[in-house]
């Protein structure tokens, strides 16, 4: 695994070195969504990128590696990456800012129906994004006139195809805005460390029938370059 950071202070002339400069690692799925994050915050040194896989798995290990390293010392973890819109919630070309990570599918098969982690009683499959750095980023995001929206980011194993998962998905998760693979995976590392976490999706696709035709890669990965650029302004 490699990890993008830069080492050089004098990019950073208000930041002395009796003040120590704030570390953000930043977990994408794959190099394409870490090139764009890494044009984005134009070689600012608080920023290390690192493109830990795909799926929550190969993120929680991913993450959990780094943080784990005799040389990590973040105060905040981002998941950041592409992934679909929930219809009516977040288009196509959006950004969404998850109030809550979700592991969506962890759980129980059940005659009654799908029985999540939390009723089962092993734990949680949620994790709460810290409220206040949702606020600000959001109000960045915003502010700079880039189209985001907030709301649960669920994350699966298996990516939806189907109209009546996605219809099942939005009415086990109230709200739920956007779908992605790694989110809850960062987020579990993260909590194990006890950093906050938050997730940023750029919306490729909306959520539902699966048509490579219709998603809009370059797009998204150009509205996470954005979302990068203003991350660099946003007091984390």
């Amino acid at each position: 695994m490699e990890i993008y950071h830069i080492e050089d202070a004098s990019l950073f002339p208000n930041s002395g070195p009796e003040e120590r400069r704030k570390r953000i690692l930043v977990i994408t799925a794959v190099e394409a969504e870490k090139d764009a994050i890494c044009r984005g915050l134009k070689g600012d040194g608080r920023f290390d990128v690192l493109a830990a896989g795909v799926g929550p798995i190969a993120a929680a290990v991913g993450t959990a590696a780094v943080l784990a390293s005799a040389k990590s010392d973040y105060d905040l973890v981002i998941s950041a990456g592409i992934g679909g819109g929930f219809p009516g919630r977040a288009p196509i070309g959006s950004l969404v800012v998850a109030e809550e990570m979700v592991a969506a599918d962890l759980g129980a098969e059940t005659p009654e129906g799908f029985v999540s982690l939390d009723k089962l009683g092993f734990g949680t499959a949620r994790v709460h994004a810290h409220g206040s750095l949702v606020e600000r980023v959001t109000e960045a995001l915003r502010n700079a006139g880039l189209p985001v929206h907030t709301g649960p980011v669920l994350t699966v194993s298996t990516v939806t195809g189907t109209a009546a998962t996605a219809a099942a998905l939005s009415a086990r998760i109230p709200g739920a805005a956007a779908e992605g693979m790694e989110g809850y995976g960062v987020a579990a590392a993260a909590v194990k460390f006890g950093i906050p976490v938050l997730e940023i999706r750029a919306i490729s696709n909306p959520v539902g029938p699966r048509d490579r035709d219709a998603w809009r890669i370059g797009d998204a990965l150009n509205a996470l370059e954005a979302a990068s650029t203003i991350l660099r302004e946003v007091q984390l």
